[in-house]
Formats: C-alpha cells, sequence, structure tokens
C-alpha cells in the first residue's frame, strides 16, 4: 500500500526533462601546457648547495559553453642555487566541469576552490614527475587549502570593496 502526501517529492528527477536538482560532474582533465626547463645542465649536477624553491599558483576559470566550465590551474616552479636558475617547471593543467541548476552565488566558489582541489592531485604528479625527469629530485608539492585560500581572497576584495565605497562618502 502506498502513503500518497501533498508534499513535493524532493531529492527525485522530474519527467520530461524538468530535472531541476543540482548537478555538477567533471567531464574531463588534462594539461594545457607544459614546460621544464634545465638551462645550466649539465653543471647543475655538480652544485653542492640546495636551491631555493618558488611556487606559484594561478586558477582561472571561464564558461566553455552551456552549463560547462573550464578551470585552469596553473602552477609555476622556479629553483634557484648559486645565483642561477637549477630548474623551472610551468604547468596549466584544466578540468572541465558540467554545472546543471547551481545558484550563482554557488558556481563561483565551486569553480575556484572544489574544482582547483579536485585536479591538483593530478597536476601534482604532473609537476613531481616533470622535475624527476629532469634529472631532479621529485617535487612533491604540499596539499593546498583551495577553499581558505578563496575565502581570503573573497574577504580581501570585499575590504577593497568597503574602502572604496567609505572613500567616496
Amino acid at each position: 500500500m502506498a502513503i500518497e502526501t501533498d508534499a513535493p517529492n524532493t531529492g527525485e528527477a522530474l519527467g520530461n526533462g524538468a530535472d531541476t536538482l543540482p548537478q555538477i560532474g567533471l567531464i574531463s582533465q588534462y594539461v594545457k601546457d607544459l614546460s621544464f626547463e634545465n638551462p645550466n645542465a649539465p653543471a647543475v649536477y655538480q652544485w653542492q648547495s640546495q636551491p631555493q624553491i618558488d611556487i606559484q599558483f594561478n586558477i582561472a576559470s571561464n564558461k566553455v559553453a552551456d552549463d560547462v566550465y573550464e578551470v585552469t590551474l596553473k602552477v609555476e616552479v622556479r629553483a634557484q642555487g648559486d645565483d642561477q636558475v637549477a630548474f623551472q617547471v610551468e604547468l596549466a593543467y584544466a578540468g572541465l566541469f558540467g554545472a546543471r541548476n547551481i545558484p550563482d552565488e554557488q558556481l563561483q566558489p565551486f569553480l575556484l576552490a572544489q574544482a582547483p582541489a579536485l585536479i591538483f592531485p593530478f597536476a601534482r604528479r604532473i609537476v613531481a614527475d616533470a622535475v624527476r625527469d629532469g634529472g631532479f629530485p621529485p617535487l612533491l608539492l604540499d596539499p593546498i587549502d583551495f577553499g581558505a585560500l578563496y575565502m581570503q581572497q573573497a574577504q580581501a576584495q570585499a575590504a577593497q570593496i568597503d574602502a572604496g565605497v567609505a572613500g567616496q562618502a
């Protein structure tokens, strides 16, 4: 015996393509650009000092089709020792995400915080492999809290807006 109620049936897909549930899926991920430079080989392998390593990240997102977004994680690594470059790696790693029925206020945090967190482990492996294939010990990037970085950036932008409004008053 089925129980019928007047309450809407939440959590289930509606017939005739009227599905209104939020959905996000990773369609594909890929290397957009990869560069490894070892400008001082073979002399670099004789250096006695440990290189200083500088790591920079950048995240970009753009809409490529209806409900499809590309998120690109750019990683730049520069190892410098004895006032010379030991190696340099530049990677642009991207993920293609499908997103349906996501409110605008939730889409941006996903694209700039959660999506990079999903593709980061793969980018991390590519950087480690490129450095190792260049004749150096693999460089294992530390995990990154993309959510915390997104919140810091959002707070900084809000503070700039508040300062601009206060300056106009």
